[in-house]
């Protein structure tokens, strides 16, 4: 039909309308679609903004430690070392745990032994809860400090009720001394340890002194270069910082000496979690103990070289942390008579663990961001990039800069570790999420000790053994392709922290993997070996012998 001049408008519009019916059905499904695009994007980037701020929030307290050590530097310098006449020290006791420890324990012994200290009023205690042979090599080292005209004791359980904490008790019950010093078996006390911190002992409310950790093998490794690195940024940042503002810190299990009316007023050692040190330290200071932290005395220790090792060491320390706040969190944030600062200070010391689930989640939730946030995207460059950058490494930097730089160490060897360090910590997230989860789910737990080489040369005679990377070896491959995802989307600024998390996955599942292949080898060659014949000890020691029932190596 011709359309007129004369014709009706009604049938002029119905013509106009009838070729877009179809496209209406277009636009309505374009905006289907862009409505789930939209409601996609927000249910991805929800939760991961959610994670980004809470790991952000715990990456600005540690720009908060700086703030406050630096607020509070004037408090730092400890009290000079006072003369005190020999006959006026107090009687001291000190403590060697060991359980197993053929490696390093006569090195621990002989190191307590040139200790300067009137010999009348200095004790040690060898508790040994050892399974293997090692118990004669401790009792002998005894015997010898013995007759030499020290007063030593051989203390040895045959259960191992508490673990150390119980060791510990057992111990006390028969201690002579008023002040009690705890040294673990690859520490090495230097000989005026005692003379340097008794004198705070003077202040009749000082109930701990802690001295400051070094690392006998701090550049074995790519490894152990980190771990000194993450332990200088407790001691040099962590506990000067609480310290000097009046906050609680903790002991941290050796390298320490107690008060011992603090550890009895406290409620003793106890051993419902896998931290009994940080938990008798903050019974004691919600009892008014003040604590003393000496940064200028270094004891020197041993730091694991193997991942396995490691893993089993963080994994005791995350999953006693979660107990330890299960246990006292509440307790200290009820208590109205506490400043403010010291509850937040407190909630943030017994808490940092958390931040690994976190991390496994946002390495898990990186891909899909990446995926759904175009780069040209404002809110993208908001949610993604920047976060990232500061969140990640700015906070980070200054507090181990400020950690390296009060040792009187370059701030360029920390940038230098920093990487690989956000590495590790992202690569050992999932094994300590499950630490997390079952330090929240029970209480205590086996305690794997952390096997120590000592002096020699092999990797020492007992290993550490974790479960086998898996969940690390799935995130290695989805944070490969987040990396991958970040550059051909132009992701440029979230590329290099994917690369991190590749580094820190893959190598983690790699060091595992090599271990346990290379503990393999060596299990198999040992058994092609003939036997050899025992040989007598003129000494009627025992000869030395890992014993075939004892065993350290759990797969938790």
């Amino acid at each position: 039909m011709a359309i007129t001049p004369g014709t009706a408008p009604g049938l002029v519009e119905n013509v106009r309308r009838a070729p877009t019916r179809g496209s209406s059905s277009a636009v309505q499904g374009a905006r289907r679609k862009e409505l789930t695009t939209r409601m996609t994007t927000f249910l991805i980037a929800a939760p991961y903004l959610t994670v980004l701020l809470l790991l952000v929030a715990y990456g600005l307290h540690r720009s908060h430690l700086v703030w406050m050590l630096w607020k509070h530097r004037s408090q730092l310098p400890p009290a000079p070392p006072r003369d005190i006449a020999d006959a006026e020290l107090p009687r001291v006791t000190v403590q060697l745990p060991f359980f197993n420890e053929p490696d390093v324990l006569e090195r621990v012994i002989d190191c307590v032994a040139r200790i300067d200290y009137p010999r009348d009023r200095f004790e040690i205690q060898v508790l040994d809860d050892s399974t293997d042979d090692s118990r004669f090599l401790a009792k002998a080292k005894v015997l010898q400090l013995v007759r030499e005209g020290i007063d030593a004791v051989y203390i040895h359980r045959t259960n191992r009720v508490g673990y150390k904490a119980g060791a510990l008790d057992e111990g006390l019950k028969i201690a002579k001394g008023e002040l009690v010093a705890i040294f673990d078996a690859d520490f090495l006390p230097q000989p005026n340890f005692l003379r340097t911190v008794v004198h705070h002992f003077a202040d009749p409310k000082v109930g701990c002194v802690q001295a400051r950790w070094g690392h006998l093998n701090r550049e074995a490794s790519t490894l152990t270069r980190v771990q000194a690195l993450m332990l200088d940024g407790h001691h040099m940042v962590e506990n000067r910082a609480r310290y000097a503002a009046g906050c609680f810190f903790n002991f941290s299990g050796t390298g320490g000496i107690w008060r011992r009316e603090a550890i009895d007023t406290a409620g003793g050692w106890q051993h419902d979690t896998l931290t009994e040190d940080l938990d008798l330290s903050y019974r004691a200071q919600l009892q008014g103990w003040r604590f003393v932290f000496r940064e200028d005395h270094v004891t020197p220790a041993e730091l694991p070289e193997e991942m396995e090792a490691f893993r089993a060491q963080q994994f005791r320390w995350a999953k006693g942390t979660v107990q330890t706040a299960r246990k006292l969190l509440r307790r200290v944030l009820d208590r109205k008579d506490l400043p403010f600062s010291v509850r937040m200070e407190a909630f943030f010391h017994m808490t940092p663990h958390f931040s690994y689930p976190l991390m496994v989640l946002l390495a898990a939730l990186l891909l899909p961001m990446l995926l759904v946030m175009p780069v040209s995207d404002p809110l993208s460059l908001l949610l993604v990039d920047i976060p990232l950058m500061v969140g990640s490494t700015g906070s980070l930097a200054t507090f181990y800069i400020v950690a390296e730089r009060a040792q009187g160490r370059s701030t360029l060897g920390a940038l230098r570790r920093l990487p690989w360090l956000i590495a590790i910590g992202a690569g050992m997230s999932p094994w300590l999420t499950r630490a997390v989860w079952e330090g929240l789910q029970s209480e205590t737990g086996e305690f794997v000790r952390t096997p120590k080489k000592g002096k020699s040369k092999s990797a020492g005679r007992y290993k550490a053994r974790t479960i086998l990377p898996v969940v690390e070896l799935a995130l290695t491959a989805v944070s490969v392709a987040s990396f991958y995802t970040a550059i051909i989307k132009g992701h440029y600024i979230a590329a290099p922290f994917a690369l991190l998390f590749v580094l820190g996955f893959g190598f983690v599942s790699t060091m595992v993997l090599r271990e346990r292949l290379g503990a393999l080898m060596s299990e198999r060659a040992e058994a092609s070996r003939p036997a050899e014949a025992p040989q007598s000890d003129p000494d009627l020691v025992p000869a030395f012998q890992p014993s075939k029932s004892a065993s350290d190596s759990l797969a938790l």
